[in-house]
């Protein structure tokens, strides 16, 4: 087989799986398309070597968070979008409603805290990968997951009320 062969085969069994990991990072499908796009295309360029990498899947989910990172850094993503809409959207499910809530509260979470929480409980990575996807130590990796936890339940509970 060659290696485009391998590449596409790749690509098309993880593709998805890549494209969600992107949406809860960025909490959007269009920048999670690009963010998957450039990976895509950094992980073709350099294929021959990451094709004998031991743990390819870790190698990309690198790969994503970085491009991520590098993402938030860009002047244009420090825009924020304005207060909520002035009446409540028609058609839309109750649950829907908690849903983007609770992406909404994921959305404000740092990048760092963001990104533990996706690949913790998302992926669902041990503290020790999460901590070598991310290069930083295990106990980094709790204090982050716990402090991320920490907010998402306060604000949470804060908005229950509007729920029921």
């Amino acid at each position: 087989m060659t290696p485009e062969q391998t590449y596409r085969e790749y690509v098309a069994s993880n593709l998805d799986r890549l494209r969600r990991t992107a949406f809860l990072l960025c909490g959007d499908w269009h920048t999670a398309d690009d963010l998957a796009a450039t990976v895509l295309v950094k992980l073709y360029r350099h294929w021959r070597r990451a094709a004998h990498v031991e743990h390819l899947d870790a190698y990309v989910r690198r790969m994503l968070m970085r491009a991520w990172l590098d993402e938030r850094r860009r002047p244009w993503r420090r825009e924020t979008a304005t207060a909520a809409l002035p009446e409540p959207r028609p058609g839309v499910a109750p649950d829907a409603d908690r849903r983007l809530a609770v992406l909404s509260l994921l959305g404000s979470l740092p990048p760092r805290r963001r990104a533990v929480l996706v690949l913790r409980y998302f992926c669902d990575l041990s503290v020790e990968e999460t901590a070598e996807a991310l290069g930083c130590s295990e106990g980094t990796v709790k204090s982050q997951a716990a402090r991320a936890l920490e907010t998402l339940r306060a604000h949470l509970s804060e908005g229950e009320a509007s729920w029921t």
